[in-house]
């Protein structure tokens, strides 16, 4: 990339009021179409936070080998997931992309090469809780991908090589769920604010550790004992935890909403890392 490159896309993103950062606890694909307290307060949220000349979402569903960008103009819909109602299949996200943000966001990481992806699109750990935030799908939106062969360490660090872009006008965006074992789901208890203890044990200890800014504990999150073992059983749900906190500079504050548990074994427990 030459200077001239370089410089077309800085002057397209401009410079901003530096932008929040968000994890948000997605859980199932059904809250992109269903009426519940979660998309309620992800629609208030939307109304409260500035808006952004783009978003940057790193989601739990999209693990690759090595660090990729999504760079189409047009990303498609993607329907990744099986045995749900067909409505939930006709939801369309048609927001735009952005290459010139792949292209930056490329730019700027160095920790390791970033690739440009033209087949990927918006997973539902996207398009499901954006959508909430910006029903006019009006902001332009790319996805940066998992490696899932690098250890949480290696993810902290290469999510601080973003944090200029939130001087950009981009919204950076985590999408997971901070406990979540979907083999010991109480499906007969999805309805009800059930957590088995395990659940609650690493749900607090994590809000404990984010309101301190241990981060150390929550990167080395398999020395954290049986609780976090149950809670992370596969680390793609909890890594875009660990992109946000990466994020959080030392004068802002840490904001926990959507904290309630799911099925006994998910929490939809969300942070918004505020701009003080």
């Amino acid at each position: 990339m030459n200077l001239r490159d370089l410089n077309k896309i800085t002057s397209t993103l401009g410079t901003t009021e530096k932008m929040p950062v968000l994890f948000l606890g997605h859980g199932s694909p059904m809250n992109a179409i269903e009426e519940n307290e979660f998309v309620a307060s992800f629609r208030q949220l939307g109304k409260e936070l500035i808006k952004p000349h783009a978003i940057l979402c790193v989601s739990a569903h999209w693990e690759t080998q090595g660090t990729f960008v999504t760079a189409m103009q047009n990303p498609p819909t993607i329907h990744d997931f099986g045995g749900f109602p067909q409505a939930l299949f006709d939801v369309q996200y048609p927001a735009p992309g952005s290459p010139e943000l792949a292209k930056e966001t490329k730019h700027i990481i160095t920790k390791t090469e970033v690739e440009l992806d033209d087949k990927w699109g918006l997973d539902h750990g996207a398009w499901s809780v954006i959508k909430h935030l910006y029903p006019n799908a009006d902001i332009p939106v790319i996805q940066m991908s998992i490696d899932y062969s690098k250890p949480p360490q290696y993810h902290y660090e290469l999510a601080k090589e973003l944090a200029s872009l939130r001087q950009k006008g981009v919204l950076i965006i985590g999408s997971g769920n901070m406990v979540h074992n979907l083999r010991l789901v109480a499906w007969n208890k999805l309805n009800d604010a059930f957590a088995f203890d395990w659940a609650t044990e690493a749900n607090e200890k994590m809000k404990q550790y984010i309101l301190e800014d241990n981060h150390k504990n929550l990167i080395h999150f398999k020395n954290e004992g049986k609780a976090f073992d149950l809670a992370i059983p596969t680390p793609e749900h909890y890594l875009p935890l660990i992109y946000t906190l990466a994020l959080k500079e030392k004068n802002e504050t840490v904001s926990i909403f959507n904290d309630k548990p799911v099925g006994g074994s998910l929490t939809m427990t969300s942070i918004k890392i505020n701009c003080d």
